[in-house]
């Protein structure tokens, strides 16, 4: 185990060679027994956000709902999104409502329009701009119905804290983190579900667990290894056309877990290597956030070429500065 870096991370952005901005970065590196590199304060406290999907999708399989309604890998994969409401990503969650005998209308996640921008202006014109199978979170919120149905539980607030649905999440969040939630700051997430603020370094061993899950209960341990498995080929599923997930799917030499969440957090995986990753923006960006993430794969060798700074161009094409991290050694 390495010392600390006592000093944040940062990710500036430049202008004529004058740093314009500047966003302090909190980063955690471990493997599945405790961090091994770390920059800033590896206890601060943070709500995960999206990023913690892989680790709320746990209960889909444990109990045994995935299996009962076939749920097919990249509908998994989907259950651990923030997808984009590309055509393949909507067809796909109406498809999986209507076999576990749902609607639409049972997603508690709220009404949204497309983060795809092709996608959006499709629905404007089909005459739907906005609907809750639109929303980033349906997969998600799909997956929880899918246990709700599976254990004959009432699914109507599913959504709720003490909902059996958001026990099981709760308890699989606590069991991989080993945080006490009930101990812990909670709060609603954008989708409307429970949220806790955890130390960093926990979430980052809940990643290195994910993907090297020894010492967990089997069941646990079954389900970890088939998200490790097939989260790393399907970053489309997971997100989307051209984002961050999926470019860096492209771009890493090794299988690779990624998964950004709003405020500027991002978790991710090295199934090979048993470590998990997790950071955050201490102001929140999510320009810092990607940038980060894309820093720390290049420190630890898991991209196919070095990470060059990214450029930054002014309307006309022009370069005028880059975005670049900083990370203390």
């Amino acid at each position: 185990m390495k010392p600390p870096h006592h000093s944040a991370a940062t990710v500036e952005l430049t202008r004529a060679e004058v740093v314009e901005s500047a966003h302090l970065v909190d980063i955690v590196v471990t493997d599945s027994e405790g961090s091994f590199e770390s920059w800033g304060d590896p206890d601060r406290p943070v709500i995960a956000r999206s990023a913690i999907k892989s680790i709320q999708a746990l209960p889909l399989i444990t109990t045994g709902a995935a299996d009962a309604f076939d749920v097919s890998d990249n509908e998994l994969a989907l259950a651990c999104s923030s997808h984009s409401g590309e055509a393949d990503h909507v067809a796909m969650v109406r498809s999986w409502l209507d076999r576990i005998g749902l609607d639409e209308q049972a997603l508690e996640c709220g009404i949204d329009q497309p983060i795809n921008d092709a996608a959006a202006s499709a629905a404007v014109v089909d005459g739907c701009a906005t609907a809750s199978v639109f929303n980033c979170c349906s997969g998600k919120h799909t997956g929880f119905l899918t246990t709700a149905v599976h254990l004959g539980e009432n699914p109507a607030g599913y959504i709720r804290r003490d909902h059996p649905v958001q026990q099981r999440v709760e308890r699989a969040v606590s069991k991989m983190t080993g945080v006490e939630l009930a101990e812990q700051t909670s709060g609603l997430d954008g989708c409307g579900i429970p949220v806790f603020a955890i130390p960093l370094k926990r979430l980052a061993l809940a990643m290195a667990r994910l993907v090297d899950p020894v010492g967990l209960p089997d069941d646990l341990a079954t389900a970890c290894n088939r998200l490790a498995d097939l989260l790393p080929s399907r970053s489309h599923f997971v997100s989307g056309t051209g984002r961050t997930e999926t470019r860096l799917a492209e771009a890493a030499s090794q299988p690779l877990i990624a998964k950004s969440g709003a405020e500027g957090m991002f978790m991710a995986a090295l199934p090979d290597r048993g470590m998990g990753i997790a950071l955050k923006v201490r102001d929140g960006a999510g320009r810092a956030s990607e940038q980060a993430i894309w820093g720390v794969l290049d420190r630890f060798g898991a991209l196919h070429e070095p990470l060059d700074d990214t450029p930054i161009s002014n309307k006309a094409g022009e370069q005028v500065g880059v975005r670049r991290i900083v990370l203390p050694r």
